[in-house]
């Protein structure tokens, strides 16, 4: 599976309805700040092309210098689409472990790739002269948060684009690389809108930078990206600001009672240190996570193989910080996976 979240193929191949599945592949808030039979939206009028009031509303949350402005897209993998579609970037440096669609893009788009891994060399190695930088903060798919201070200082030197992923920097408390956008005016600061506020089928990402570059990307993309219902959705989630403390605060403790669960299972080599709404955990040298996802599928647990993040292997899972109930499955997967012979 190359993303997670395909509970439908997944239902099918353990003969039951998805909404019967656990799902800890998909690392998406397991509560919504809205309640969507409560909108109220007009269907038959087309909806603004320019997303003013939504812009509005992302803007009161995510303030951003005078300088710069947004665009909304269908989604932070659009988002990535288009940015690296417009710079044609000859160099790219990708920062990993890493989401592999990064590495996809580019190798579509003909750039030459050069792969610094977190894990193995630190972050801060040179880089080429004018190249496209990729960093993701907090990263996937570990949840390191970054003080990205010097690399900055050392990408903006090296005179690169740098494009930031902040998607899952909600989860926690911390600076984003958003007011920097008024000292440097090529980056780029990507936010998908779905993982926070809990709604993977409403699409909402964005992008932040300089005014004149926003005016120039926005030539290229189709009007009305977005729905209605998209809209007023997110809309009334950004306002709902109670919602984002209540998500830090519940992230915090469930992500400390699943790491407690891997922990007792005594399955894992290594659990990794994270700030944000996943786990990742690292299966003893010969493991395979194949083999763990298959022994908890008569559970109807779902959990990420990683070994298609740029620099990781089949040893590597992932899980995300679901409700207590969730977590209290997963632990008697584990416990069933050793008590019924069928399944060691």
């Amino acid at each position: 599976m190359r993303h997670g979240g395909n509970i439908v193929a997944f239902a099918a191949a353990c003969g039951c309805l998805p909404e019967q599945v656990i799902d800890f592949s998909a690392n998406i808030n397991p509560q919504q700040a809205v309640n969507w039979q409560d909108l109220s939206v007009s269907l038959t009028p087309y909806s603004d092309p320019d997303y003013g009031v939504l812009k509005q509303a992302i803007t009161r949350r995510y303030p951003i210098p005078a300088n710069a402005n947004i665009e909304v897209f269908n989604g932070a993998s659009a988002a990535i689409f288009a940015l690296l579609r417009y710079l044609q970037p000859k160099d790219v440096v990708l920062y990993a472990p890493l989401y592999g669609e990064y590495e996809r893009l580019a190798e579509r788009l003909g750039c030459q790739m050069h792969i610094i891994n977190r894990f193995v060399d630190g972050a801060t190695q040179q880089i080429p002269q004018g190249a496209t930088v990729i960093f993701v903060n907090p990263a996937t798919p570990d949840g390191t948060l970054y003080d990205l201070t010097d690399l900055l200082t050392q990408w903006q030197a090296a005179d690169c684009h740098i494009i930031i992923d902040e998607s899952f920097l909600d989860f926690c408390v911390a600076q984003s690389a958003m007011a920097a956008l008024a000292q440097y005016q090529h980056l780029y600061i990507i936010k998908s809108l779905s993982k926070f506020y809990g709604c993977a089928g409403i699409r909402i990402g964005f992008i932040a930078a300089n005014i004149e570059f926003i005016t120039a990307l926005k030539q290229f993309e189709p009007a009305w990206k977005l729905s209605s219902l998209d809209m007023a959705y997110m809309q009334q989630a950004l306002a709902n600001t109670d919602f984002i403390e209540q998500t830090r605060q519940q992230t915090n403790y469930n992500r400390e009672l699943l790491r407690q669960v891997l922990n007792d299972s005594s399955l894992f080599a290594e659990i990794y240190p994270s700030t944000a709404n996943f786990l990742l955990a690292r299966l003893p040298d010969g493991g395979d996570g194949y083999e763990l996802q298959n022994r908890l599928a008569p559970a109807q647990l779902l959990i990420r193989v990683c070994e298609n993040f740029i620099g990781l292997d089949k040893r590597y899972v992932r899980f995300a910080v679901k409700d207590v109930a969730a977590i209290e499955q997963l632990a008697i997967g584990f416990k069933n996976m050793f008590l019924n012979p069928a399944l060691k």
